[in-house]
């Protein structure tokens, strides 16, 4: 059996290495294919911080809630693993801030430590009277996607670096089955109108003082549209872009001015950290996570395709 994967950011090749795991010792003939125009680390996965925290948004979906605690679970069954260092993961620990009382998210139970903040940990953030802190795992993308880049090709997975146009294309090749892993994208393959970009815009400084994440919310402006900064092994991400609809990969000066002027007053001694980057990219935006599956039928060609977006 042929499948074909579209797409090589962090949900195509964890797909793959999860397909092989699963499957190659069940089905013998498996044939595990990547295609991607994109490789590490041109990816959105490999601009992304890698903090593992749901939306907060995600309407308390039953489903989705156990996705995401299998994903947490899985990740920290590796923490301590020889391999982790070199998958780029790792504990971290944070704050979530509000302005005012909200209820608890559905990944309270998930996270490590989750607890209310107490008034005097506010008072380290003014203009915030309400907040959560917990540990929660961070993913490196940069570092995650060439351990499983490598973990593949050592188990026999062929990588195509070619845009593919059509499932037709890759049917009429022999692929038995096509998963859509191809981000933003995807809908450009198969319709979606649900399917949206999110774009954001983030800014890389140095600044090893910085030890925790920091997520702030503004309820009526929607998901990462205030504040953020996040430390990562290298540098500390700051961020607080999110245009929906907004298709620009180009960095913009004026949301460059924002993310600087709003960390830097959440944070004052960001002011002095040194900027070593900046980068935009598309987040795939959709109401609820589409994994679907469709049997398909293209002349004579039939073939099964999975939507996980």
């Amino acid at each position: 059996m042929r499948v074909a994967i579209i797409g090589a950011g962090v949900i195509g090749l964890s797909s793959a290495l999860c397909i092989h795991e699963q499957f190659h010792g069940l089905v013998p003939s498996l044939e595990l294919e990547v295609y991607a125009d994109h490789f590490t680390p041109h990816t959105t996965s490999d601009g992304a911080a890698g903090l593992w925290q749901p939306y907060l948004s995600d309407h308390g979906n039953l489903q989705e809630t156990l996705w995401n605690k299998e994903t947490f679970d899985y990740l920290l069954g590796q923490l301590h693993s020889p391999a982790a260092k070199e998958m780029g993961l790792f504990l971290l620990s944070g704050y979530n801030l509000f302005t005012e009382p909200v209820p608890d998210p559905s990944w309270k139970n998930i996270v490590l430590g989750f607890r209310n903040l107490t008034p005097k940990e506010l008072e380290l953030f003014p203009g915030y009277s309400y907040g959560w802190f917990n540990t929660a795992l961070m993913l490196e993308g940069r570092r995650y996607l060439p351990w499983l880049t490598n973990r593949l090709t050592q188990r026999g997975v062929k990588f195509f670096h070619k845009k593919v146009e059509s499932f037709q294309e890759l049917f009429s090749q022999g692929v038995d089955v096509v998963l859509n892993c191809s981000g933003i994208r995807a809908g450009h393959l198969q319709p979606d109108p649900e399917l949206q970009p999110g774009r954001g815009q983030i800014i890389k400084v140095l600044a090893p003082w910085v030890k925790h994440f920091i997520i702030t919310h503004d309820l009526k402006s929607g998901i990462y549209s205030s504040p953020y900064v996040i430390p990562g092994s290298e540098f500390t991400v700051l961020g607080g872009i999110y245009q929906h609809g907004n298709w620009s990969e180009e960095n913009s000066a004026k949301d460059h001015k924002s993310i600087w002027d709003s960390c830097c007053r959440l944070l004052p001694a960001l002011q002095e950290a040194k900027i070593v980057g900046e980068w935009s990219g598309l987040r795939p935006a959709r109401p609820s996570v589409r994994l679907e599956r469709e049997s398909i039928r293209l002349g004579n060609l039939q073939g099964e395709q999975v939507f996980p977006s």
